[in-house]
């Protein structure tokens, strides 16, 4: 059988299309509206509605609640966020550790808002495994695991290679970091269980609904214009294809591959009886789940990035990219070379120039925003999600500054990208850096990274 390239997401293709939702069917008003409905939207207007349920929120969504990146990824739940490090520099140690423990706990909130909504997303909280195959990346590991102890995550843990194979046999590995804070998931299962979760609470759901334009107090659609007080931006990837926001956020392209379901002794061959979400320390990483149905859902960097921050349509992805997600899959996992790829896909995510995800409430026009994960928006959208409701709650007077509101990566300014070509030339020099560093660390085993790959962190911004 040939594998299925794009349809959205294997996901989608598991779950089927969601019953299409009306559109706006004119002019209205409203007292919040959120644009976009992927997890940022929904959990934000889930938060609102439960705080004020009185209020009257719109969602605007150009396509299906979960088309973008929430029903794309690969399922990982966890406690990292885009930018910690430059917010300790920027604001301390200690505000950045805040950050870091809000983000542990939001990995609990989001099992727990499930578990009360009865949302059945193959939720299973095995925690985060993330793997070195080299003397470079083990450097990278063990300074990585140390930063991670610094800033408060005292129940991760170091293993070697024989602790490491007791939990996942991957084949080179030489030692890991675990911690707790994380979970596998169905992406789709949690963006339409959230999705219904919102209309129950009263939300109103508007699909097939660009938003062509944001200004103060209004959302601009083909269909007609909400006019209110918030207008809060939750477009991530997408965020380009607004009106003056094209160098706002760069669509970052990542891809994955699904396996057909393995066999009982298959699984025994490889482990992962523990259902770990699982990376690895190479710089062009790729990311893994186990899913609920017995598959290797698997990801990492195809194409990087389309000229003119263009958006794919339905989630296809080139031969090549299937190709090199596939050499990973059998680098890991030799035994499974025979293995069968049911379904390829891609999709995008937003980069910030400074690679720093940030929440922001203009409180002189009413505009939000929220985004900017670089990939780690799983988790990261429940607490953006919570904070812009305190940030609102706080403005209209109903509540003072909350623990959320004084995190450090609120308001934080970025600017914007550089104009064509230089974006498509910086992004695609990166990634090229990248993965030579990577070629370079594994065949000559050197203990120490690779310079190529320090010069290209530094140009990029990272």
């Amino acid at each position: 059988m040939s594998t299925t390239n794009g349809g959205i997401s294997f996901w989608y293709a598991q779950e089927g299309a969601p019953a299409p939702r009306e559109p706006l069917p004119g002019d209205t008003t409203a007292d919040v509206c959120v644009v976009g409905g992927g997890y940022t939207g929904l959990w934000t207007a889930y938060y609102l509605k439960k705080a004020v349920p009185f209020l009257n929120i719109t969602v605007l969504e150009a396509k299906f609640c979960g088309y973008g990146a929430s029903g794309r990824n690969g399922g990982w739940l966890y406690n990292g966020i885009a930018g910690r490090d430059r917010y300790a520099r920027l604001h301390g140690h200690e505000a950045a550790v805040r950050l870091q423990q809000a983000m542990n706990a939001t990995v609990t909130e989001v099992l727990d808002v499930c578990e009360t909504e009865k949302i059945d997303a193959d939720q299973h909280r095995g925690g985060v495994l993330e793997v070195a195959l080299s003397p470079a990346q083990l450097g990278r590991l063990k300074a990585f695991h140390a930063a991670e102890t610094a800033f408060g995550e005292t129940d991760r843990e170091l293993y070697g290679a024989r602790e490491t194979a007791d939990r996942i046999r991957v084949t080179g590995a030489v030692g890991s970091s675990w911690t707790p804070h994380g979970a596998r998931l169905h992406p789709v299962k949690l963006v339409s269980g959230l999705a219904a979760a919102v209309e129950a609470l009263g939300v109103t759901i508007h699909e097939s609904t660009p938003v062509t334009e944001i200004k103060p107090k209004h959302a601009v659609t083909p269909y007609g214009t909400v006019r209110a007080p918030y207008v809060l931006r939750c477009t991530e990837g997408f965020t380009a294809s607004l009106a003056g926001q094209r160098r706002t956020w760069l669509p970052m392209n990542s891809s994955m591959i699904a396996t057909e379901p393995l066999t009982d002794a298959q699984w025994d061959s490889i482990g992962w009886a523990g259902a770990e979400a699982l990376g690895d320390m190479a710089h062009a990483y790729m990311y893994a789940q186990r899913t609920a149905d017995g598959r290797i859902a698997l990801g990492g960097r195809g194409v990087p990035y389309r000229y003119g921050s263009k958006t794919d349509n339905d989630g296809r992805t080139q031969p090549q990219t299937i190709d090199a997600l596939r050499d990973i899959l059998v680098r890991f996992f030799p035994q499974l070379a025979g293995l069968r790829i049911d379904h390829a896909w891609s999709g995008v995510l937003g980069v910030p120039r400074d690679w720093c995800a940030t929440v922001t409430l203009d409180r002189s026009t009413g505009l939000g925003w929220a985004g900017g994960y670089v990939g780690s928006g799983v988790a990261t959208a429940n607490l953006a999600a919570r904070t812009l409701r305190d940030l609102i709650q706080q403005d209209s007077g109903q509540s003072g500054p909350t623990d959320l509101t004084t995190l450090p990566w609120v308001d934080h300014k970025v600017r914007k990208w550089e104009p064509e070509p230089l974006r498509w030339l910086g992004v695609q020099t990166m990634y090229a850096a990248f993965r030579a560093a990577d070629r370079h660390e594994s065949t000559t085993h050197t203990p120490t990274t690779a310079p190529l790959a320090t010069l290209a962190n530094r140009l990029s911004g990272r």
